[in-house]
């Protein structure tokens, strides 16, 4: 069985998809940033939710603020990669929801309680995440997506106590030995169980 996507597509965003581990100086452009963001919005989430949220950090400034709060060993790479995102769950999101979902105004209320908001918040920014990732690659660039660092500190120094941080993504084009060697897959008979 063939896949409608094409096979060099399917390479770029999953076949060849690696987490780069090195970047050129080559910067990121707003454009680019801006093309990302208008492809991976269109992602589905449930009620149409959107609660990603990202916080691009550019400046000299905001990378040293970053710095101490990764763990040692993704420091030098989130140093010297071109932008590096902050992909963070809005747990507020359900503000947006009249906009979001204007045909259902009744929308708002299912979230009413906090904790409910950080479940799906939680779990529908995880996908959206993924989404941005996909995206950077469309756009011809290499993603290095980390769970390694302090979410407490990362949130009190770039976000709010609203936003939970997911994960820090390094965006660039790969630099030399990017990649570490692909490691192995699960089998198809080792995930799906069909009952």
């Amino acid at each position: 069985m063939s896949l409608v996507l094409d096979p060099t597509a399917q390479d770029l965003l999953f076949r060849e998809a690696r987490t780069a581990n090195t970047f050129t100086d080559d910067p990121v452009t707003e454009e680019q940033v801006q093309a990302i963001y208008d492809l991976v919005k269109f992602g589905p989430t449930a009620f149409n939710q959107s609660p990603l949220r990202v916080v691009l950090v550019r400046s000299a400034e905001a990378r040293a603020r970053l710095l101490p709060h990764m763990s040692e060993g993704n420091r030098a790479k989130t140093g010297t990669a071109p932008l590096v995102a902050v992909l963070a769950a809005d747990n507020e999101f359900h503000e947006e929801l009249p906009a979001l979902l204007p045909h259902f105004p009744q929308a708002k209320d299912f979230f009413a309680d906090r904790p409910v908001r950080e479940g799906s918040a939680g779990i529908n920014a995880a996908l959206q995440a993924a989404y941005f990732i996909i995206g950077v690659r469309a756009a011809g660039l290499a993603a290095g997506p980390m769970t390694g660092f302090d979410p407490a500190g990362v949130q009190q120094e770039f976000l709010d106590a609203d936003h939970t941080p997911l994960m820090v993504v390094n965006i660039g084009r790969p630099g030399p030995d990017a990649w570490y060697p692909r490691s192995p897959r699960l089998d198809f008979a080792q995930v799906v169980t069909t009952v």
